[in-house]
């Protein structure tokens, strides 16, 4: 069953995350990286794609070449993957000293596909970034680039608490960045539409007027057994 990535980017990272819970396939406080994660364009919609991941430094020059000398390797090695790269930097000064991205990488990864950028480091050149419409999430902005140059190309990375490995699938929004299981990640999006049809019988009810806390509790449990359900038949 093929994965729609289209169709998973209509909803927001909170109700994909809700409808993640109901396969019960991981563990509630798993899968989502953690509030140093935000996004630098809020604005934006929903971004969705598989991890290339990728170490820097910023602290210290490289032993050799350029700062963007890696660009062609990390760029060529999105073919790898099986959709659209979203670029995942873990920054390994503690804390960070520099941006870890800035017009000339983000414009290289747009060109090339991409869909996205999480960093647990710095952002910089956030307006011209902005204007490309590329989605982007770090822990704050940093003027300058430091000594920055790519470690290591699509090994395990830690951002923001959560390790993520080369090719896992991606959804991030202005709420936060979480990981969609592969085993279900193709029944995701139909699940969330189903999701949110059991959320409006509560949510339906409270804009009809003055609730009452009788049929407010009625609603609210007719809810809870949509889900429930919606549920059981997802673990089947």
């Amino acid at each position: 069953m093929a994965i729609d990535l289209a169709a998973l980017a209509k909803f927001d990272t909170p109700t994909i995350s809700n409808t993640i819970e109901l396969f019960e396939v991981r563990p509630r406080t798993a899968g989502y990286m953690d509030g140093r994660i935000r996004a630098c364009f809020p604005e934006m919609p929903p971004a969705v794609g598989y991890a290339a991941t990728a170490t820097m430094r910023c602290a210290e020059p490289r032993q050799e070449g350029d700062v963007y000398g890696s660009l062609d390797e990390q760029v060529a090695r999105f073919g790898e993957l099986a959709g659209p790269a979203m670029v995942v930097f873990q920054d390994l000064d503690d804390p960070p000293v520099a941006a870890t991205f800035g017009e000339i990488m983000c414009t290289t990864y747009r060109a090339f596909g991409a869909a996205g950028l999480i960093t647990s480091g710095g952002a910089r050149d956030l307006d011209q970034v902005r204007r490309l419409g590329f989605p982007a999430f770090s822990n704050g902005a940093i003027c300058s680039h430091g000594y920055s140059h790519i470690v290591d190309l699509h090994g395990a990375v830690r951002v923001g608490g959560l390790t993520i490995h080369a090719g896992d699938l991606i959804h991030a929004d202005t709420n936060g960045v979480v990981t969609i299981p592969l085993e279900i990640a193709a029944q995701v999006a139909d699940a969330a539409v189903e999701f949110m049809a059991a959320e409006a019988i509560l949510l339906d009810y409270l804009k009809t007027g003055t609730p009452e806390t009788g049929p407010f509790a009625e609603a609210r449990r007719g809810m809870m057994s949509a889900l429930a359900e919606l549920s059981r038949r997802l673990r089947k």
